[in-house]
């Protein structure tokens, strides 16, 4: 078998800023793309490294001892982030999801997490202030990011198994330190607590039942499980259609031990499909982005740790508001941009995905995408 050749290209490149009307700087708080989609969520990398090598996100023979980094000098501030927070904000957006790379890797980030929490929307409502990790760090931070204003936490764990586990993060880490991370969170007050599962076929799927076994006896039932199918983020991690394990398949090995019954979604745009253990002891959610698209009702915007602005997980382009944050733009120029941005977007890869039409541009050529660990899951 011929070695995997992974093009080493920087793909953070700039689509030009939208041409900008006369509409309203600040908004109404009721923003909608070209599908008439809202802009609701807002997923802020606050930095591009991880202590964690796992193979679909950031495999070890991209991600090596000399992989360049962004330096600190281009990553956004702290004031930065959150003066683009209060913008976003006032176009309607709602939630805060901090991601990284791994978030708990940027120094102090208790501060930025004091300063998100602060804001308010235009009704005078807190943000829903949340935050994914792969759980490395956080039973020694979470009673900080509590006390910061953190409400909830997602904790990323692929296997309890501590062999596959320790393969899957590809650092020799302990999944105990994980489990003891999310018995910290629970204790701290962050909940409801999630845990993500990406279960790639060949790899892991053999964990599918003890981990349902696992977590819907934790903490009476407030941690809940969601399954994600393994996704064609980026260039790096060699994807492969048959590596992917339906969620169907999952849901039904599920209900094979513990029979489920289906849930209404819980607000408008949620990615995961619900399912309620029918004995009541919790639920499970299952994350089907590649034979389930759910692009038609998708209400997120991401921001990378150097400010641009990507419109969706499988982008191939951002838009840089770093240069305008720090040539002087007032809040009116930011947010005539966003404005413009949103109102402009059009993105729907998975449903093009489903077409078998994603990955060709009008040339035939393969448009690269951005890396998952640049802008957050």
């Amino acid at each position: 078998m011929a070695p995997r050749v992974i093009p080493l290209v920087d793909q953070r490149r700039d689509a030009p800023l939208p041409v900008l009307g006369d509409a309203d700087a600040l908004g109404d708080g009721v923003l909608q793309d070209r599908r008439r989609r809202p802009l609701t969520d807002l997923r802020i990398s606050v930095t591009d490294r991880c202590n964690f090598r796992c193979s679909y996100c950031m495999p070890k023979e991209v991600f090596d001892k000399n992989h360049a980094y962004l330096p600190h000098s281009a990553l956004l501030s702290f004031e930065e982030i959150t003066r683009l927070a209060r913008v976003f904000v006032a176009q309607g957006v709602r939630k805060i999801r901090l991601t990284g790379g791994e978030p708990l890797l940027r120094k102090n980030i208790e501060h930025l997490i004091e300063q998100l929490s602060a804001l308010r929307t235009p009704d005078g409502s807190p943000l829903d202030l949340t935050l994914t990790t792969n759980g490395s760090l956080l039973a020694r931070k979470a009673r900080a990011l509590k006390a910061a204003g953190l409400q909830r936490v997602t904790v990323s764990l692929d296997a309890l198994d501590d062999a596959i586990f320790r393969r899957m993060n590809d650092m020799d880490f302990p999944v105990a330190d994980v489990l003891a991370g999310i018995d910290a969170a629970h204790e701290a007050g962050l909940g409801p607590i999630k845990v993500n599962m990406v279960v790639k076929r060949g790899t892991n799927e053999q964990e599918i039942l003890p981990m349902a076994r696992h977590f819907r006896q934790r903490h009476g039932g407030s941690v809940v499980l969601r399954f994600i199918e393994y996704m064609d983020v980026g260039a790096t991690n060699g994807w492969r259609m048959d590596e992917v394990m339906p969620s169907a398949e999952v849901v039904a090995r599920i209900a094979t031990d513990f029979p489920l019954r289906p849930l209404v979604a819980s607000a408008p745009g949620e990615t995961a499909q619900r399912w309620a253990y029918a004995d009541g002891r919790g639920e499970i959610g299952v994350i089907s982005s590649v034979t389930r698209a759910f692009c038609s009702d998708c209400s997120r915007l991401r921001l990378s740790t150097e400010g641009r602005v990507y419109l969706c997980l499988f982008a191939t382009q951002g838009h840089d508001l770093r240069q305008l944050l720090r040539g002087g733009a007032d809040d009116e120029a930011l947010a005539r941009t966003i404005r413009g941005i949103w109102t402009q977007r059009d993105d729907r890869y998975s449903e093009l995905r489903a077409g078998r039409q994603a990955d060709r541009a009008a040339d035939g050529s393969a448009p690269r995408r951005v890396e998952m660990s640049y802008i957050g899951g």
